[in-house]
């Protein structure tokens, strides 16, 4: 019962955000558009995030390795409750659904919502810029450029991506209320 009626909300939404899906997806037909954002979409994958940890963990020792590995107890749980979700809310993706999106580039996995590249790289800016204030200027703008890769490539609906990053700002969040009480 409850897969029927997260289907038929899951098609009203898709029905109302797919021109947004099309007019995003324009920018994938240009070259500069297709490689700027293949490039973002593969870097907020895990790779910018790992190097990232790694390099906090080395330079900045015990504090460094406090953070990274804060960081890393937070990438583990938004690992958990993005795979949980994916698996209960099964939505396809735009470009499956929708002849005129083009795919810019080979998706993760099967379905569509929450998004968990704009859920990690929030996630990770959160908690990362709380310690490190002065990296806000790059991990800012290179989140924003992930979240918005996902929908011009063709991968994820807006509300993915707007759900995946609340879902990441509540976990990062609530990881340093966890902190305090305990």
């Amino acid at each position: 019962m409850m897969e029927g009626k997260t289907q038929f909300i899951f098609q009203r939404m898709d029905q109302w955000e797919v021109r947004l899906c099309l007019l995003c997806n324009r920018v994938e037909k240009l070259l500069w558009g297709h490689n700027l954002f293949v490039v973002a979409s593969r870097l907020g994958d895990g790779i910018i995030w790992y190097v990232m940890i790694g390099a906090i963990a080395l330079m900045e020792q015990n504090h460094g390795i406090q953070s990274a590995g804060h960081m890393i107890a937070v990438g583990a749980l938004s690992t958990l409750v993005y795979k949980l979700l994916k698996k209960k809310l099964v939505r396809q993706r735009p470009y499956i659904t929708w002849d005129q999106i083009r795919l810019g580039t080979a998706p993760l996995d099967l379905y569509s919502f929450p998004s968990g590249p704009p859920l990690h790289a929030v996630a990770f800016t959160v908690v990362a810029t709380a310690y490190y204030p002065y990296l806000s200027w790059i991990l800012v703008p290179f989140t924003a450029l992930v979240a918005m890769s996902r929908v011009v490539l063709g991968l994820h609906y807006p509300t993915d991506v707007l759900v995946g990053a609340i879902i990441g700002a509540l976990l990062a969040y609530g990881s340093f209320y966890w902190i305090a009480v305990s």
